[in-house]
């Protein structure tokens, strides 16, 4: 490929691309979150290094939904006795993304993934919109989720898979990027392609992750290769929650205790969404019309 066919993007932000390389077996994907990350984050007011393990988890259910050809959803979560008690990441194949932490107690810039998580879990659930649910769980027993993907790649697929994934602010804005690149499937594709790409992706920096163009940067990597690039493929934020499943939740609450929580808080329940920040208020009229329904 050359510089020159590339078609001109002034920013590819929020979006996925899919690539092939010609000739070595090997396929690849390159995403960058800016203002979804900034909507998943929304109310929030996460530790540093919570909103940096989210903006990876954000990176890594995209990158891991795209390798899948079906219609449905992941969710990649995180659950331990640390001072993170849940982490949670849920990317459908529309690329529509949210997330949520759970925090009790102090957590500071500098805590590493198992100081934060203590002993835990890194669990992937998989469920098309037709067909069979599927749940791998991970030990969380490498010093990153990176490392910890990898390795569910190779146990589980039997694919060679490189993840490169990168937080941080860029032009003053949380920002998160990264790409995979793995062994098609087909079986082709050798060691010694495979680690020539991996090796040439390893020198990638924050700063052309977080600021270049997809086909800038794949440029600047892979100039002497033939890559075909994909369209791309849009990133949003999309959170799900209405009125109505926060009423079909409440009424999973007893009467009785219906009945002491409206006492409490002057006749009216707020239930507030943990992914988007959304009240949604219920009195007794509207809980008895629920009920009715």
């Amino acid at each position: 490929m050359t510089e020159e066919n590339f078609m001109t993007y002034t920013q590819d932000n929020d979006k996925l691309y899919r690539y092939l390389f010609q000739n070595r077996a090997v396929r690849g994907e390159w995403v960058r979150l800016n203002q979804s990350f900034v909507d998943t984050l929304n109310t929030h007011h996460y530790p540093t290094a919570v909103r940096n393990l989210l903006g990876e988890m954000l990176v890594a259910t995209s990158l891991l939904t795209a390798t899948l050809k079906f219609n449905g959803n992941i969710t990649v979560q995180i659950q331990g006795d640390g001072p993170l008690r849940l982490a949670l990441v849920n990317g459908n194949d529309q690329q529509q993304l949210r997330a949520l932490a759970r925090v009790e107690g102090a957590i500071d810039d500098n805590m590493s993934l198992q100081q934060m998580i203590g002993k835990g879990v890194l669990v992937i659930t998989i469920a098309p919109t037709e067909g069979e649910r599927y749940q791998g769980v991970i030990a969380l027993d490498k010093p990153t989720i990176t490392e910890c993907l990898e390795d569910y790649f190779v146990r589980s697929e039997q694919l060679q898979t490189q993840l490169i994934i990168r937080t941080g602010e860029y032009e003053g804005q949380p920002t998160a990027a990264g790409m995979l690149l793995q062994v098609m499937p087909d079986g082709q594709g050798t060691p010694e392609d495979f680690e020539h790409l991996t090796t040439l992706a390893a020198t990638v920096k924050d700063e052309e992750l977080f600021g270049l163009t997809a086909e800038e940067l794949l440029y600047r990597l892979y100039h002497e290769e033939t890559v075909e690039v994909y369209p791309p493929q849009a990133l949003s934020f999309f959170c799900g929650c209405s009125a109505e499943r926060s009423g079909a939740a409440l009424l999973l609450i007893p009467d009785a205790e219906i009945e002491e929580i409206l006492a409490e808080h002057n006749g009216s329940i707020d239930m507030q969404c943990e992914c988007c920040g959304t009240h949604y208020f219920f009195n007794k009229a509207t809980i008895d019309k629920l009920k009715q329904a």
